[in-house]
């Protein structure tokens, strides 16, 4: 028997910024090395229906796109499917021509057919030769009277490993207009409702999804499949477990897709997820990538890795994002056909077998920050892995507007990352780690970021203490460190002209860098010799008195690095959005303070740490437990 793996769909909300990625707008050609558009062969305007669109006479496009290419290489590495078959429905006359990749991006011809009037095509590809990397996918040509694609399937004939059907989870707080525009997405969805067994609405917030304008509509839609669930605010790590242990009592769940709020899904990447599920060879977490809300066609996230040396999480490579469809499509860009395999997946769109939650418990009570992370390592430990599956996304509002290092987030930063490496690390004591969280401690307080750096030990301290802490400070723990920044002058946001002083008007020691400077900052000696002048400055020098009335320059965002602002004893930044500025001010006995404070807490971390890691290790399944968490969802 034939079942779908995945479906050519198109975009209903008319949106031209989004067509690159369910269809190649444009045949490119190559001029002076260069990438160069030379006609646009297909338009919004095309678009027929969810499944169908049109190609004008004459004209070709082509299906090599992020939502409508078939990536191979992951099926046939990670999957039991060994032949999937393309199925397609026309209408008029021209030709469909067939095509792969390989993982160098290589474009070859598998087949072409002519077709005429209403036909259906299929089309068996094998699964064989697609170990690094390589992709399938279509392209139509047109002959003078036109051809319309009435639908499309990617299928196989491979049975399935587990065909149970999956609930979703979404943790909001206070985002509820997002949550109800993803139930109403899901309701006109009837493909993917027939695959879900419950949507949790874990409602962590004080502006109700249920009172939100338009809920009553989707929750009579939804029927049954919808629960609410209202809690206090556990954090993210709080909702997601919340979903985690309810999805546990559910016999006709095989799967948990985990969802964040502030998100625009696109209902097929859900049916692609539980697909390869369902084909895994084995139980494995299936993560989807991240696009832009606020800027649709840009990729920001694809195979996100664990570097083990410093213990830090990041892109695989760094270098590529964020990507723009806009700019390069599927077939120009060749880094995007080999196969990238993942330590982890964002919990803005992840899939979770139930039988690992059952095996491995369910969340880390970290609120937030490194949940997600943890819980793929936590997973490899036992042998299970983590796929980021290529044409399973949503749309998220980016961090580009934000900067939380130095919010109250901060405290979640340092604890959760040096939480979970001392859960997973394998390198003698986390490699450079603590290493690099001092480095951070003091690039925060040569920027005068004294508030980061309070919380930051805060957490260190708590760390010490013992995992006892984490779920006892779960209910409490934001409103503790929110209250903390009425200390500092930096964490104020002036946002008027008679909040913000002028600055001064002499000099300031160094020129203001240019906009836009794109300099990484000082490396290797150099980077030796600023940090030991700064930090000396910083130490035995006091601000200017007329540095303390008025800040000494002004500095965008962009250009109050941790490299610049050391220069200055006061500094006016913009914000991260844009909505105001800040002041931070120079203070040299609390640099002093911290500095003592950081040097001694991370030593004390270095001295325990391998009697730290077995008392956390030791503790973990109690930690992520359901009786525990049971404690903490029922906490008043």
């Amino acid at each position: 028997m034939w079942t779908s793996l995945q479906n050519v769909v198109f975009p209903l909300d008319r949106d031209p910024d989004v067509l690159p990625l369910y269809a190649d707008p444009e045949t490119w050609t190559t001029i002076d090395g260069q990438n160069v558009k030379v006609s646009n062969h297909a338009h919004i305007d095309n678009v027929l229906s969810r499944t169908s669109a049109r190609v004008n006479g004459g004209r070709r496009v082509s299906f090599a796109s992020y939502f409508n290419a078939f990536p191979a290489s992951y099926w046939q590495h990670w999957t039991n499917v060994k032949n999937v078959r393309l199925e397609l429905k026309t209408s008029g006359s021209g030709t469909i021509l067939v095509y792969r990749s390989n993982s160098q991006g290589a474009q070859q011809r598998v087949e072409s057919r002519r077709v005429a009037g209403n036909e259906m095509s299929t089309f068996d590809l094998a699964l064989k030769t697609f170990g690094d990397g390589g992709w399938y996918w279509f392209e139509l040509e047109a002959d003078d009277d036109g051809l319309v694609l009435e639908s499309g399937t990617w299928m196989t004939d491979a049975k399935q490993k587990v065909s149970g059907k999956a609930s979703l989870g979404t943790t909001t707080f206070n985002k509820p207009d997002y949550c109800v525009n993803t139930l109403d997405a899901l309701a006109q969805s009837p493909e993917v409702l027939d695959l879900i067994d419950r949507i949790f609405i874990i409602d962590q917030g004080t502006q109700r999804v249920s009172d939100e304008a338009g809920f009553d509509a989707v929750s009579e839609a939804l029927g049954d499949q919808l629960e609410i669930i209202e809690q206090a605010n556990l954090g993210g790590s709080g909702g997601f477990s919340r979903s985690m242990s309810e999805v546990l009592k559910r016999d006709d769940s095989d799967f948990l897709v985990l969802l964040d709020d502030d998100v625009k899904i696109e209902p097929e990447s859900i049916l692609r997820a539980i697909a390869f599920a369902r084909h895994s060879k084995r139980p494995t977490l299936v993560g989807g990538h991240m696009f832009d809300l606020l800027n649709r066609p840009v990729l920001h996230a694809y195979a996100e890795i664990v570097d083990e040396k410093p213990f830090i999480w990041r892109p695989q490579h760094r270098e590529l994002f964020p990507h723009d469809f806009r700019t390069t499509n599927l077939r120009q860009t060749r880094w995007m056909h080999s196969r990238m395999d993942a330590d982890y997946n964002g919990w803005w769109f992840c899939l979770i077998p139930k039988k690992v939650i059952q095996e491995i418990g369910l969340s880390l009570p970290a609120f937030i920050k490194w949940d997600d992370a943890e819980y793929s390592l936590r997973a490899r430990e036992q042998g299970i892995p983590t796929v980021t599956l290529p044409g399973a996304a949503l749309w998220h509002v980016s961090w580009l507007d934000k900067d939380d290092s130095i919010d109250w987030q901060a405290y979640f930063h340092a604890r959760n990352r040096i939480v979970t490496g001392l859960l997973h690390s394998r390198r003698p004591k986390s490699g450079d780690l603590l290493l690099d969280s001092f480095r951070l401690d003091l690039k925060h307080l040569l920027s005068m970021q004294y508030y980061a750096v309070t919380l930051r030990h805060m957490a260190l301290r708590d760390l010490l203490s013992g995992p006892d802490h984490m779920h006892q400070q779960l209910p409490t723990q934001l409103s503790v460190l929110r209250n903390a920044a009425a200390s500092f002058s930096e964490m104020k946001v002036l946002r008027t002209d008679d909040e913000i002083p002028p600055t001064n008007q002499g000099k300031p020691v160094f020129p203001v860098p240019p906009p836009h400077s794109s300099s990484p900052g000082p490396r290797g000696i150099s980077l030796a010799v600023f940090t030991a002048k700064m930090s000396l400055r910083h130490w035995f020098t006091r601000p200017a008195t007329a540095n303390q009335k008025r800040p000494q320059v002004e500095l965008a965002k962009r250009d109050a690095t941790w490299f610049r602002t050391p220069h200055y004893d006061s500094a006016l930044v913009s914000t991260a959005d844009g909505s105001g500025k800040s002041l931070f001010q120079r203070d040299r006995a609390t640099f002093r303070r911290l500095l003592a404070e950081s040097f001694s807490l991370h030593r004390q971390l270095r001295s325990n740490w391998n009697s730290l890691s077995k008392t956390y290790r030791r503790v973990m399944p109690t930690l992520t437990s359901v009786d525990e968490w049971n404690k903490s969802f029922t906490a008043k």
